[in-house]
């Protein structure tokens, strides 16, 4: 795995068990939802659905409800729901996408259910692009056989966080805001019961029980991997992978990290933020400085990148910019010559907006990218019921391993957590509902540092770090020298 990974697995508790009080609990409920993104929004919903009181089910998030990856996902959602298109053809793609390292049964809930998932994001009101006569719009993705991409212009994440958003809210599901989890609790058994939370606002540790303690905590792009910018929000900072490890839960494909073809390049202010694939996917094509197109444009992501990166720094036939950052064009006019005139303004107003703001004009001048950190494939190991391999923990989301195995395609993100999340809802719920639990502890931590000791690991760093570090000496360049 990379080293900024192993760095936090190996690194010590936040908390010392003997400086915790658990004798006193602040929350108990039913479900503890870890991480209020799309796939634990989508969780909370399905759980309330499935017979579990609103009141009942705790909702923990480090930033405000829907800060998440979720909500910044541009380019849309596959599901194969069109008359030419099947489940088993999008199958087909997620597998050879994933080089066929997938696990089959989860990859097989991903597409079979995703026509179920695009329905109830209707249901809820989420607005998907369509025809004049109701029937959705649809585009290619990198690596797939057929246009089943859904989306909502270029703000799909959005638009579908906001319906999951304002779901949650009329359920009056219980939300609390700037909390983190900052370690699971057990009990005797080794069973998970819950987490002891740390309020980033006043300080104050609380200590929640739950019969089904759910993590969906997203993926690892704070941590800046091997020195990239990021497409990340601002709290993805591994923090569930930490927590699950300690707990005893296995992970897996951690080594495999998703860089994002096209973020941007240039300017500067922008180094790292997602150019979505739905401008390759409308025909704007990749090319060098000298105007030579060196690449397919719509390969799966992680050959795409690899492209990019040797064009620039094996072949030397990049542009580079005034930071030393380099980059490839990426001829975004051809969209309006392809589609015609006005596509762009249509079906990419964020990524125009996003240029126009430095007198940019991607209508008639290519843009700068270059692959940037975007998803976190690996994670913890989950079975088709979104359990986990400690009893009474269960995760959905770009916080678990298996479904992309080594590279993820494009519009798979929001359905692994509109799928996995419907699935860990209704399943959490089950088991909460015939779930008795022991007294809180925190022995796997007492367990996890004697290991430590016994591995002869010194070190002074402490995890879940939270939130990233900016300031002083850590502030991170955007102008990348690893090459």
């Amino acid at each position: 795995m990379p080293r900024e990974v192993a760095d936090l697995l190996e690194a010590r508790p936040l908390v010392k068990p003997k400086d915790v009080d658990l004798s006193k609990v602040d929350f108990d409920v039913d479900i503890l939802i870890i991480g209020g993104g799309g796939a634990g929004m989508t969780a909370a919903l399905w759980a309330n659905y499935a017979g579990v009181n609103a009141g009942n089910i705790l909702i923990v998030q480090k930033l405000r409800l829907g800060d998440s990856n979720s909500i910044m996902s541009q380019g849309g959602v596959q599901a194969a729901d069109k008359s030419n298109d099947s489940p088993v053809l999008h199958y087909l793609d997620v597998m050879g996408g994933g080089h066929f390292t997938n696990n089959p049964k989860l990859a097989r809930k991903l597409v079979m259910d995703g026509p179920m998932l695009i329905k109830w994001h209707e249901d809820l009101g989420v607005i998907y692009d369509k025809e004049s006569d109701g029937t959705m719009v649809t585009i290619h993705g990198g690596g797939t056989c057929r246009k089943r991409m859904h989306s909502a212009r270029d703000y799909t994440g959005l638009e579908i966080v906001r319906g999951l958003k304002d779901e949650v809210l009329n359920k009056n599901i219980s939300i609390l805001e700037f909390t983190s989890a900052v370690e699971l609790l057990t009990d005797t058994n080794k069973r998970v019961v819950g987490a002891l939370l740390y309020n980033m606002e006043t300080q104050e540790y609380y200590v929640a029980t739950a019969k089904s303690t759910v993590v969906t905590t997203g993926g690892f792009g704070r941590l800046h991997i091997q020195g990239f910018p990021t497409t990340n929000h601002y709290g993805a900072t591994a923090d569930g992978i930490v927590l699950a490890y300690r707990s005893g839960a296995k992970l897996r494909d951690l080594d495999s990290v998703q860089y994002h073809p096209t973020g941007a390049a240039y300017p500067e202010q922008i180094v790292g933020l997602l150019v979505t694939e739905k401008v390759r996917g409308l025909g704007a094509q990749p090319v060098n400085k000298n105007g030579d197109q060196f690449v397919y444009p719509r390969e799966p992501r992680d050959v795409e990148a690899s492209a990019i990166i040797r064009e620039c720094y094996e072949r030397n036939k990049g542009m580079e910019t005034p930071t030393g950052m380099k980059g490839v064009w990426l001829d975004s006019p051809m969209i309006d010559i392809l589609q015609g005139k006005g596509t762009i303004a249509k079906k990419l107003p964020a990524m125009l907006r996003q240029y126009k703001r430095f007198d940019i004009d991607m209508t008639k001048d290519p843009i700068l990218v270059f692959p940037t950190l975007h998803f976190q494939n690996g994670g913890i190991i989950i079975g088709e019921n979104a359990e986990t391999t400690i009893r009474g923990l269960f995760a959905a989301g770009e916080v678990t391993g298996g479904t992309h195995g080594k590279n993820r395609l494009m519009g798979n993100s929001i359905l692994e957590y509109s799928v996995f999340g419907r699935i860990v809802g209704i399943n959490a719920a089950k088991h909460a509902k015939k779930a008795k639990i022991g007294k809180p502890t925190l022995g796997h931590v007492t367990r996890y540092e004697k290991m430590l000791k016994e591995a002869g690991i010194k070190t002074d760093r402490k995890a879940p770090i939270l939130l990233p570090e900016y300031r002083g000496e850590k502030v991170l360049s955007r102008a990348l020298d690893i090459f």
